[in-house]
């Protein structure tokens, strides 16, 4: 049976929202230039999380620090959005132990990728919809000014709509469906698990960073036997950053390579190169929302239709 997926209110100007650092560590003054913006630019309330300025190894935190810090500004009426200053790594050692109760009566947007990824596949499977896009420590980064606009646009409820040019490993059509996906580790991490996003029917994109030719392969063998792979309406592949192969013998194939291997038994729409990822035009997507997708000879088309009405999902 089909469940309706909730978009929570967009923002206007005036309205609070919280920021923190789920996962790993971060300096201070890499946030202040993002939370500026978010004050003076997008005229918004922020309150700033204890993590923004603890860490306990690697992290920002120890773990329940970390859920305490998310937890509060879940239960907080007043607060409408919740954005990540960064991933890293952390938001899945903490996330069983959340409380949705009070944000069911306040539901709120949650923004942050990469290591985010986690908490937004959590927020779906209960029924919530979120947005994949840049963290705060990015939002000045050079080359970033049009994903920082995306993702204003997402959050004050602004149509979204992008046009790209061609890739060689295209492949034609059009599909509609949910939009869900993120990082291609967590994505596989979290098959076989309660947060597991049935992307059936979805328009599902994926991005990584820094991982070897090889574990790539392994990723994407283990969506395609999970069934993950055979229905989707749609596929954008983001960036690949930074990745790595073996010293010798060499792994033999490129990312984008390995992902069209496997899905050429599909006949959805694949589009190449999207800009997403961890990269500085890493443009908003909202995970939940419904968007049209069309791979053309010429071009590629993402439209949203940004409605704050029940999905089935």
């Amino acid at each position: 049976m089909s469940k309706s997926l909730i978009a929570p209110p967009f923002l206007k100007a005036g309205d609070t929202v919280g920021v923190l650092a789920p996962a790993s560590k971060i300096d201070y003054e890499d946030c202040l230039e993002g939370l500026r913006i978010l004050r003076e630019d997008w005229k918004l309330n922020v309150v700033e999380g204890a993590t923004l300025k603890s860490q306990f190894y690697q992290f920002s935190g120890t773990d329940e620090l970390r859920r305490q810090d998310l937890q509060s500004m879940l239960d907080n009426p007043e607060i409408k959005a919740i954005l990540a200053v960064r991933g890293g790594y952390g938001c899945s050692r903490m996330m069983d132990q959340l409380d949705f109760s009070a944000f069911r009566q306040s539901p709120k947007w949650l923004v942050g990728f990469s290591d985010l990824t986690a908490l937004l596949a959590h927020f779906y499977t209960i029924g919530y919809a979120s947005i994949h896009g840049p963290m705060v420590k990015l939002f000045a980064k050079e080359n970033g000014e049009i994903a920082l606009e995306s993702l204003r646009k997402a959050l004050f409820g602004e149509p979204i709509s992008y046009v790209l040019p061609a890739h060689a490993f295209n492949r034609l059509g059009e599909g509609f469906g949910p939009v869900v996906g993120g990082n291609l580790c967590l994505l596989a991490h979290l098959t076989g698990s309660v947060w597991e996003v049935d992307m059936a029917g979805k328009i599902l994109f994926i991005e990584d960073i820094n991982e070897y030719l090889y574990s790539i392969d392994r990723m994407m063998i283990q969506l395609k036997r999970a069934g993950q792979l055979e229905n989707l309406s749609g596929l954008l592949v983001g960036q690949f950053s930074d990745v790595r192969d073996n010293p010798e013998p060499v792994f033999g194939k490129e990312a984008y390579e390995i992902i069209q291997e496997h899905t050429s038994n599909y006949n959805y729409p694949i589009c190449y190169d999207f800009p997403t990822g961890h990269v500085a035009d890493n443009r908003a997507l909202p995970i939940g929302l419904t968007a049209s997708l069309a791979v053309l000879p010429g071009e590629v088309r993402l439209d949203y239709s940004l409605i704050p009405k029940p999905i089935l999902f």
